[in-house]
């Protein structure tokens, strides 16, 4: 479409009340005169004020209006298609315009390629404080707080729907370049405005929207800071993707988890998991092995003391186990190896959330998010009266299973890779190559001890392994490299070659004083952290060393 010339008046006719010409300027064509010489056709126009004249040749807008004393007639010419469109096709074209200009709900402000204010609507004009027209010539910025009418000068580009904060208050508004011949000649701004009430809900809605926005944005924060820990259980097994996903629409929920499973699934990387991606995040974690309590200091390690509430106290006195878990997270692992007396005492703590330090009189309350973790089958020791049917159902509105190593089996590789990175960041050492047949072979095995097992045959033949490859024939005598420990006797192959004629029970019996053996040299002989390490009770370890 060819570019159309600007409008220019084309004629300006003075008429008195009669319609007898006073002064004419252009307009030499007869049709025109023969128009302003008409005094019907002068009272029509003033009526509709805006007109369209079309000739043969050429079109006009007449603007028609009352002065003091007769009549002012303004013609027009090069006005466009859609203009005349306009003006011909709808008869109050003018009362449309004055609707535009002085709408109190849409308020309009425009601006010149100078950035400089050329009109401001009535309605605008009230809200920022100013009298009829004094604001034109001035930069828009110093009168519209926020504006970006001036950079949509500068570039060109439209904004719409966009949020403007204006005198304390949030509008929606419009800004659109104005362009002649190709190049931005100004720019129009159009905000809405409703009445208080309605502002008001608008005002509230946004705000609504805002907190909304904000509080997704925690979580999703929240939510990214735990992933870390949710990776740290390893795995793209069936059984481990349900289990992630589990843990995922748990988390935020502050309700009391079990974790069953048995010893050495990794029950601490959920408990860990699920604080971490919990609102409670920014608190801490704390963790008893429940199994260790010795009943006559369950109540000063659990729930604190004063001082001097007992011989030996600590002068400031402690807070216990509850103290500080208090909004966050507590971890009661072993649980059901709690012994009964100990159970009792929990449960009261699980019903009011009400602990009293031992040797105070002082009630504290406790804002705790409960998470539990056994090996044991909980159903049958509530039927061997070995643990509390109440205390059962204060743990376990939600339980998690972890699946055995023997049931996801198509993860070993995964663990393998992921166990070497970090002993060779932990021994500063590289990262070996791994034989496929490595993977085949470990698969093959039984997993009695399930990842912790598979951790301790991984790290002991990454220890001892002499080339930059790791083979089935490292894995087959890492098991020569021990040494005896009271109680158990010498070491031999942890894995068990196929067609051997030892049992299931012996080579079980095998690994497991392996692991014992190694334990007990990675943390000195200290029987409380080997016990804790390999997931057993310090009763059955002792059992196991042969000791009272």
């Amino acid at each position: 479409m060819p570019d159309i010339a600007p409008a220019s008046i084309k004629a300006l006719v003075v008429t008195d009340d009669t319609g007898q010409r006073l002064f004419q300027l252009g307009g030499e064509d007869s049709r025109l005169k023969a128009l302003i010489s008409d005094p019907t056709w002068i009272l029509d126009a003033v009526e509709r004020r805006i007109v369209p004249v079309l000739l043969n040749d050429a079109s006009y807008i007449a603007l028609a209006t009352t002065i003091q004393g007769g009549r002012l007639v303004l013609f027009f010419e090069n006005v466009s298609e859609t203009v005349m469109r306009f003006f011909t096709q709808v008869e109050f074209a003018f009362d449309i315009i004055e609707h535009i200009l002085s709408d109190p709900y849409d308020a309009m402000a425009v601006i010149d390629s100078k950035a400089q204010l050329v009109f401001v609507s009535p309605i605008h004009e009230k809200f920022f404080g100013l009298r009829t027209g004094e604001s034109l010539g001035r930069n828009v910025r110093d009168v519209i707080q926020n504006t970006r009418l001036h950079h949509v000068v500068r570039t060109g580009v439209a904004e719409v729907g966009q949020i403007q904060k204006m005198q304390g208050s949030q509008r929606v508004v419009s800004r659109h370049p104005i362009r002649h011949n190709g190049t931005v000649v100004g720019a129009i701004g159009r905000v809405m405005f409703k009445g208080p009430q309605q502002v008001d809900a608008l005002a509230r809605q946004i705000k609504a929207l805002e907190k909304e926005v904000a509080t997704y944005q925690t979580q999703t924060q929240e939510a990214m800071r735990g992933e870390p820990f949710l990776s740290a259980i390893v795995g793209k097994s069936p059984a481990i993707r349900a289990l992630r996903d589990q843990i995922r629409k748990v988390a935020p929920l502050d309700i009391p988890v079990l974790i069953q499973g048995e010893s050495g699934t990794g029950k601490e990387l959920v408990a860990k998991a699920l604080h971490m991606l919990s609102p409670r995040s920014h608190a801490r974690l704390i963790t008893v092995n429940a199994a260790a309590l010795p009943v006559s200091l369950v109540e000063s390690e659990l729930f604190g003391y004063e001082a001097g509430a007992f011989t030996g106290a600590d002068k400031k006195g402690r807070p216990g186990k509850f103290e500080q878990a208090d909004k966050g997270t507590i971890f009661l692992d072993e649980i059901g190896d709690m012994p009964l007396e100990v159970q009792s005492k929990l449960l009261r703590v699980l019903q009011d959330r009400i602990i009293e330090r031992v040797g105070g009189d002082k009630p504290r309350h406790i804002d705790f998010r409960l998470c539990s973790a056994t090996n044991r089958d909980l159903e049958k020791f509530i039927d061997e009266q070995k643990f509390r049917l109440d205390l059962f159902y204060r743990i376990s509105p939600v339980i998690l299973k972890m699946p055995s190593l023997s049931e996801r089996l198509e993860d070993i590789p995964l663990l393998v890779e992921s166990f070497l990175k970090e002993l060779s960041a932990q021994y500063a050492r590289p990262v070996p190559d791994v034989d496929g047949g490595v993977y085949d072979f470990l698969m093959e095995r039984p997993w009695p001890g399930n990842v912790r097992e598979l951790r301790h045959i991984i790290e002991r033949t990454y220890v001892f392994h002499e080339s930059s490859r790791l083979e089935v024939a490292d894995f087959q005598h890492a098991g020569d490299q021990g040494s005896p420990v009271s109680g158990i006797g010498t070491n031999s192959d942890p894995l068990v070659e196929p067609g051997n004629t030892a049992t299931l029970k012996t080579a079980m019996n095998q690994l497991e004083r392996e692991m014992i053996v190694d334990a007990m040299a990675r943390f000195d002989g200290n029987k409380k952290k080997v016990a804790e390490f390999l997931g057993v009770s310090r009763s059955y370890l002792y059992t196991k060393l042969g000791e009272d």
